[in-house]
């Protein structure tokens, strides 16, 4: 298979459209015969980033890259960064706001979830500047 690039705008606070680009990359894997097992994985860690770009980063942009080995996801936002990924990191810690956690969103499982579903994860985040998080999902 030759490398496949996707480009997705995810809009801030917009909860109505969040989860186009997830389920857009995983109708695209499940066309190109991508193992269940492995659209699920993808499919999973790309919707918790894009909740996360909706809720905590003002929104901002998914670029995927698909090639033989692997699912490259990158997501962007210029929001306001996380000050300690450390505690970020941790079950059921979350800055999500009231409202948010009135639609069901703000559990705190975002990023342990994307951190699972994932074969690797990097995030780099400064504070007042924005963050970016890089996903790896292998596909074998």
């Amino acid at each position: 298979m030759s490398g496949l690039h996707y480009h997705y705008d995810v809009p801030g606070d917009d909860f109505t459209r969040a989860g186009e680009a997830s389920g857009a990359i995983k109708s695209a894997l499940k066309k190109l015969g991508i193992p269940p097992q492995v659209v699920r994985k993808v499919a999973i860690a790309m919707y918790e980033g894009e909740i996360n770009l909706v809720i905590h980063g003002g929104g901002g942009e998914i670029d995927v890259d698909i090639d033989g080995q692997r699912v490259l996801m990158v997501l962007t936002d210029h929001g306001p960064g996380i000050p300690d990924i450390g505690k970020a990191m941790e079950e059921g810690w979350s800055t999500a706001p009231d409202n948010v956690r009135s639609l069901g969103f703000g559990a705190g499982m975002g990023l342990p979830n994307m951190k699972k579903y994932t074969d690797e994860m990097k995030i780099d985040s400064t504070v007042g500047v924005g963050t970016t998080v890089t996903m790896v999902v292998n596909l074998a």
